[in-house]
């Protein structure tokens, strides 16, 4: 258990670690907007690829 809070710690203390949390943040925004719009962003994928099936590409 030792171990693990250690790594933890020297994790989130060094640049690399900070790095991996930065990474996370973004991963979290991006998910949840995606969530929040999910309707919105499946309405214009639609209407694109309906546009792009009626140009008879």
């Amino acid at each position: 258990m030792k171990r693990i809070r250690t790594f933890m710690i020297s994790a989130l203390c060094n640049k690399k670690g900070m790095e991996m949390v930065q990474v996370a943040i973004l991963v979290a925004i991006a998910v949840a907007v995606g969530i929040i719009f999910k309707s919105s962003i499946v309405d214009f994928v639609n209407r694109i690829f309906g546009n792009l099936d009626a140009a008879n590409f």
